[in-house]
């Protein structure tokens, strides 16, 4: 029963990295389009792009804090009584990354949009940063298992650091890649080009800091180098070779499967993670059976989790369906016929 659990957990995980991370990073690409004239256009298609979904992706994370508050208390208990600070910073990150998105759509006043946009655009950066050195400290050993670990190198350690900058470059990575996709269909070809440049930019950064965390782990997290280099290597050579096929669609103009295989890239990313971990929830010290709350509760949260998915997964799977085809676009965001 822990293991089911745990398993779902994951799932979700996985989740808000590819749907929540492909938000952030079109925040990322916000903050670099430009001045107002400059970044006029890739900030309207990122605009169009996120209005439909921004707000749905959000539930996976409500999702996987609700799982680890319910199937394993102590170890929530522990992450949150020791990572505290980044967790803060990363819930306050999501409210003004989603007022900002918000506001500047209503302001008509152009500082008032600079000041929203900001707001948005520093917050999709900040956010994720904090999540992937969360993720860091949690896999590095240090959230002891009684909790009110040290507030400060839990999170600021060279595993961490690696963690959150990860994080950043995959969400970009991610987000240029749909948003390339969404510019094809659309018919827009500078946006195109745009977004195909930082695509291309973004996975060749994310795998030269990959190869440079090799060191980094070795050094900070033998055990977490150890398990991905040998248990989990397969996920991760199958992860870069998907990076890899997606470079290569990028470069010769194609978006067939590739949307497919810049998700696959980073799934595998996360669960060669999650397989390194195992079958410890918290470092090398808590077993995922040790703090799992009793089998009742897991039962009931397994039948929740099951009735909820067979309401979520159709609901979420028509609103992307619908986003994706331009049907909840309003008429005025529709592709000018002025295109380059």
């Amino acid at each position: 029963m822990p293991q089911a659990v745990a398993a779902f957990l994951f799932l979700g995980v996985i989740a808000y990295c590819l749907f929540g991370g492909a938000d952030f990073g079109a925040g990322f690409w916000d903050l670099t389009a430009g001045g107002a004239e400059r970044g006029k256009r890739p900030r309207h298609l990122i605009d169009t792009s996120l209005g439909p979904v921004w707000e749905a992706n959000h539930t996976w994370l409500v999702y996987c804090l609700v799982f680890l508050w319910t199937g394993f208390p102590s170890a929530f208990t522990a992450i949150t009584t020791t990572l505290y600070i980044p967790l803060g910073i990363a819930v306050l990150g999501i409210v003004l990354r989603g007022a900002g998105f918000a506001f500047r759509k209503a302001s008509l006043r152009t500082p008032e949009q600079r000041l929203y946009g900001v707001a948005f655009a520093a917050s999709s950066v900040l956010t994720p940063y904090c999540f992937g050195s969360i993720a860091g400290g949690i896999a590095s050993g240090r959230v002891p298992a009684a909790g009110n670990g040290d507030p400060v190198t839990s999170w600021l350690n060279p595993t961490s650091v690696l963690g959150g900058v990860l994080a950043v470059l995959v969400c970009a990575y991610l987000a240029a890649t749909y948003l390339y996709v969404a510019a094809h269909q659309q018919h827009d070809h500078a946006l195109r080009r745009h977004f195909r440049t930082r695509a291309l930019l973004a996975a060749a950064v994310t795998g030269v800091v990959s190869i440079a965390g090799i060191f980094v782990l070795r050094a900070d997290s033998p055990r977490l180098f150890g398990e991905l280099s040998h248990r989990a290597l397969p996920l991760v050579v199958l992860a870069a070779v998907c990076g890899v096929a997606s470079m290569v669609l990028l470069r010769s103009e194609r978006t067939g499967f590739l949307r497919g295989l810049a998700a696959a890239a980073v799934a595998l990313v996360v669960l060669g993670w999650g397989v390194a971990q195992y079958p410890y929830l918290l470092g090398t010290h808590v077993e995922i059976g040790e703090a799992a709350a009793p089998d009742a509760t897991l039962a009931v949260t397994l039948g929740v989790a099951v009735v909820a998915g067979l309401l979520i997964f159709p609901s979420i799977g028509l609103l992307f369906r619908l986003a994706n085809r331009g049907r909840l676009r309003p008429p005025e965001s529709a592709p000018a016929e002025q295109r380059h």
